[in-house]
């Protein structure tokens, strides 16, 4: 049996359960109590009893007694009101099957209790708990799936990004941006509070959700279908990671975790560089400024990489707030939070090879460039690959908040800081033993070796020095008012209460810094016998040879390159949400709601770029073991600027005012609609440096790019309507549908047709002006079942028709470029299953014993525009595609976890399971008039186990093991052109040991 069948036998079982759990009458128990007086010891009678996680309420009687029967068992938590008094909060209250639970309670006088108090610090107190999520699902407009701080822990994962893939249909790009429903960047919202973060990213507008530690976040809730209330491009979804905010009590909590990878524990090969690695605070010390004085001379610091010892893994947090009651029914209170990480990963056993079709119906074989095997005088690529990371992120979280029965406002400040000091080093030995089977680099006369095919795909080390810091910081001012204003009616049909209003105020700051990014390149010949031509010219041994590899067909540049980059990105956003809740003809609730929304958005993109342009006859005589990174320092090799390099300033300015509706039409019935405006503003102006190129439209040849020539203005207005259905055929069941258009961007990349690269010699891209935005149609249809509190059982179809997707292509002209395009139409569809079940509602055996497994099954297609299919159907190509999948769109998405709760004992384990299936990478293309085929990342699963007991009132132990089965992570090229699938990447990531210990403190 292979392991992809699991899942769906799991959630066999799980459904199995769950209809059982339909079927059968359990026993359950009841909670009864006294609630009495605490300054005079007598009964108080009309005292309220609310159980949250049910919602029920019991009013106490004459004697102060109260009984609530009938309580499935579980662990609950009951809040005590009377007028007058203050509020009692009983938390982790037990009930037993057919258990008869006592609870006695006295209050204290003083305060007037104010409801809806109550209920929002009841909501702040089980905030992150995976029942208060689910609760939170059910009563969503909008399709809504959540994960809380609960299960974060125990699944062992330590950022947004990886917490976000343990929800049914979400993955990550790169292990930082969203995808949902196999909908990348550009489809999903990512947010913070609700409010759009910034992103620093070169190439996409996607919020890099692995800066976000654990530690600082209370839940992330993924919304899968389109609501007026919610961003024009959230087609795929929105993905809104909420912080924690104020405590219901006072605490203080310290937690300490150290770390022992399988591929870095003791290992003295962890790749680095003079002056490489990261210091404590993530902060470049200025040794890795621009040499400007030195230019045109030699410039000082490592181009290669050197062995060492790999650094330590640790991490550490604290946490520390608390409330304080105030006069008038107004409560305070704040939240700060630290973290500290450091982190490094690495592998030696990397693939990274690039293949191509020469001969239509022929085998792959690798790809050549720099010449031809014909000319025998060419480089391959295939290259084994070895890299090291070594990161450190630190950062802090304060907010601020005060609350009353009708008003709540609060502050919040995040700052987080990435650090990644990352060296690769890539060697091609395996080009030349393919062209030439049973190669010895030691043998002169060897084949291989002799003069006319020395040059024949030798050997090739490169190697890079990638340091880059991050930051993001956001501060955000909310507030939630019940406005002074009393009810109207609408004649007979809706009677209004007091209005609703939900704004917030944020500036938010995205940065990318890469100062010195090295690139470096040499190529090697072995030692080669020449027979001379006697007696002319005696036989010769020519010695082994270092020479420049350079990067491109443009021999003008030099084999080193130094790069600093610098991206900016600020937000500027406000939003207001007016509600207007009624209760219609038949005393049903529902409500009316307007708002508006603007953000303005900023980019300041900036790189420069150094090489040693023009040094001729560079060479170093030594064997391939000596590399020539290693002394390439000390020689003399003078580096000049760059001439062809783009900067940028881009804006983007959002705006929008939508209106909505939820009016419950039946007793079983709510339609949900409404229709949101938006506007779009993207504007670019480059500033080309002397040589730079660019693209004019229609034309096909390179053109001096002047100020003003590329500059880019894009406006546009949508209209976007969204209808929903919520029906609920049974007292608990929930059938949602609904429908809905959104949109999806261009990025500032993507827009611009200047002559774009990461480096010299590089991938080209060249963006397209006249890319527009894409259209998307949504359809989405879900059932929820909730057996019992706390179970459930879920199926979702959905269907997403795009309209101009854009998605990106070669182009030949007088080089190879890849560049953005719509293409006619695309389609996603797909399907969700999801199950909770808490085995203990079945046996008192399995007490303590919670299962869950969630499957989504995907299919997409995209058509191809006509000039790209024409291009496949070329007699040197043949063969002919009309459509492909989407990229980044997952075949499937399995989870499935189990945990186990000991409470008596505060023992918890956990067992994560995560498997994402085949996914499109890369598009079929060309090149030189060869046939590439697409580029699939193979499917790739993660297990992880956890286990923790606590030691006392104070102090939590837990051990974690990730990533288990330690999978070969994979892409492959695939066409029903080349017959089986052909490795072009390969590389582990090792197996992560930790040991923490956490003591929290509640006064």
């Amino acid at each position: 049996m292979t392991w992809a069948a699991w899942p769906s036998l799991v959630a066999a079982f799980i459904v199995a359960c769950g209809a059982h759990a339909f079927a059968q009458t359990k026993q359950n128990g009841s909670i009864r109590g006294v609630v009495r007086d605490k300054d005079f010891d007598v009964p108080l009678a009309g005292a309220q009893v609310l159980v949250v996680e049910l919602g029920r309420r019991a009013d106490t009687a004459d004697e102060g007694n109260f009984v609530l029967s009938d309580v499935p068992e579980g662990k609950y938590t009951l809040v005590f009101t009377k007028d007058g008094y203050v509020r009692q909060v009983k938390s982790e209250v037990l009930v037993g099957a057919g258990a008869l639970t006592d609870v006695d309670v006295e209050l204290s006088a003083e305060f007037t209790e104010l409801d809806e108090l109550i209920v929002r610090e009841v909501l702040e107190l089980l905030a992150g708990t995976e029942l208060a999520l689910l609760n939170l699902r059910m009563d969503s407009a909008a399709l809504l799936d959540s994960i809380g701080s609960e299960l974060m822990s125990r699944a062992g994962v330590g950022d947004a990004a990886g917490a976000l893939r343990l929800v049914a249909g979400a993955s990550t790009q790169g292990g930082k941006s969203a995808v949902i429903r196999g909908l990348p960047d550009r489809f999903v919202s990512s947010q913070m509070n609700g409010v759009r973060l910034p992103s620093a990213d070169e190439d996409k507008r996607a919020v890099e959700l692995d800066q976000f530690p654990a530690a600082v976040i209370e839940s992330i809730q993924v919304s899968k279908t389109f609501t007026p209330d919610q961003q024009g491009d959230a087609s795929g979804g929105a993905v809104d990671v909420r912080l924690k905010g104020v405590p219901d009590a006072p605490f203080f909590e310290l937690k300490g975790q150290l770390t022992a990878n399988s591929d870095i524990f003791g290992n003295d090969e962890f790749l680095s560089y003079e002056g490489g690695g990261v210091d404590f605070w993530g902060r470049d010390d200025g040794g890795r400024a621009p040499q400007l004085s030195k230019l045109g001379q030699s410039w000082d610091g490592a181009v290669g990489t050197s062995p060492e010892d790999a650094p330590p893994e640790y991490k550490f947090s604290t946490a520390f707030g608390g409330t304080e009651e105030l006069t008038d029914g107004v409560r305070i209170g704040g939240l700060a939070s630290l973290f500290y990480e450091r982190d490094a990963s690495s592998y030696d056993d990397g693939v990274d090879d690039s293949w191509w079709v020469t001969k239509p119906g022929g085998p792959m074989v690798p790809e050549t460039n720099q010449g031809t095997p014909s000319d025998g005088d060419f480089k391959t690529s295939l290259f084994d690959v070895a890299q090291s990371k070594d990161s450190v992120r630190w950062g802090g979280l304060g907010t601020l908040g005060v609350e009353s029965d009708d008003h709540a406002v609060s502050l919040t400040y995040l700052y987080t800081r990435v650090a990644e000091d990352t060296a690769t080093l890539a060697i091609d030995k395996r080009g030349k033993e393919y062209f030439f089977p049973g190669y010895d680099p030691n043998d002169p006369q060897g084949t291989g070796n002799e003069p006319q095919n020395l040059n024949a795909a030798p050997y090739l080390r490169l190697e890079t020095l990638d340091y880059v810091e991050r930051t993001t910081q956001t501060l955000q001012l909310h507030g939630e008012h019940t406005l002074p204003f009393e009810g109207f009616e609408a004649g007979e049909v809706l009677k209004f209460g007091k209005p609703e209003l939900d704004w917030s105020l944020s500036h938010s700051t995205a940065d990318s810094l890469q100062p010195d990014k090295r690139q470096f390149g040499a190529l090697w010949l072995a030692s080669s016998y020449n027979p001379g031509f006697p007696p002319f010219v005696p036989p010769f041994t020519t010695p082994e040879l270092w020479l420049p590899y350079k990067p491109g067909a443009n021999f003008n540049l030099g084999n080193v390159q130094r790069i600093w980059k610098s991206i900016t990105e600020e937000s500027d956003q406000y939003s207001a949400d007016l509600k207007l809740p009624f209760d219609q003809w038949s005393q049903r609730p529902g409500y009316v709601k307007f708002g508006a929304f603007a953000d303005a958005v900023d980019r300041d993109f900036d790189q420069d770029t150094y090489s040693n342009f023009g040094d001729a006859g560079a060479s170093y005589q030594e064997s391939f073991e000596d590399a020539w990174s290693e002394v390439f320092s000390e020689e003399d090799h003078p580096i000049t600027e760059s001439t062809l390099d783009v900067d940028y300033r881009g804006d983007q300015d959002l705006s929008a005012f939508y209106g909505m509706v939820d009016l419950p039409v039946h007793e079983r019935v709510n339609v949900i609609g409404g229709a949101r405006v938006e506007s779009t503003d993207i504007a670019i102006e480059n500033f080309p440096e002397a040589d730079a190129l660019w693209y004019p439209p229609n034309s096909g040849v390179p053109t001096q790019l002047n100020p003003g020539d590329a500059d880019v203005d894009f406006s546009r207005d949508d209209v976007l309507p969204s209808i929903g259905v919520v029906y609920r055929p049974l007292e608990r069941v929930t059938l949602r549908g609904s429908y809905s258009r959104t949109i999806a961007r261009q990025t500032f990349k993507e827009l611009t047709p200047v002559i774009q690269q990461e480096y010299l010699g590089g991938p080209i891209f060249i963006g397209n002006p006249g890319l527009d935005m894409a259209e998307v149609t949504n359809y989405d249809l879900r059932c929820d079942y909730t057996p019992y509190e706390g179970g459930l059982l879920s199926l979702s179809l959905f269907d997403k028709d795009i309209e101009g997707s854009i998605e990106y292509v070669q182009r030949y002209g007088l080089f190879d470029y890849t560049t953005a395009v719509n293409y006619p139409d695309g389609e996603l569809e797909g399907i969700e299953l999801e199950a909770r079940q808490d085995l203990g509602h079945f046996s008192k055996r399995l007490k303590g014993v919670s299962v869950g497994a969630n499957a989504t099954f995907i299919s997409s297609k995209v058509t191809l525009p006509d000039d790209e299919q024409a291009g496949f159907d070329l007699p040197n190509i043949d063969a002919p595609i009309s459509s492909r999948d989407m990229t980044n769109a997952p075949e499937h998405l399995y989870n499935l976890y189990a945990t186990y709760d000991v409470p008596d004992w505060g023992t918890q384990l956990g067992l994560f399971w995560t498997v994402q299936g085949d996914t499109l990478v890369a598009g079929a293309g060309q090149s030189n008039g060869n046939f590439i085929p697409s580029v699939y990342a193979k499917e790739y699963d993660t297990l992880n186990f956890s286990v923790s007991q606590k030691l006392g009132k104070f102090l939590t132990f837990q051990f974690q093991a990730k990533n288990l089965t330690n999978p070969a992570i994979e892409e492959v090229y695939r066409s029903e052109y080349i017959g089986g699938d052909v490795q072009k990447t390969s590389y582990t990531k090792g197996i992560d040991y930790s040991l923490s210990v956490t003591a929290r403190f509640s006064f």
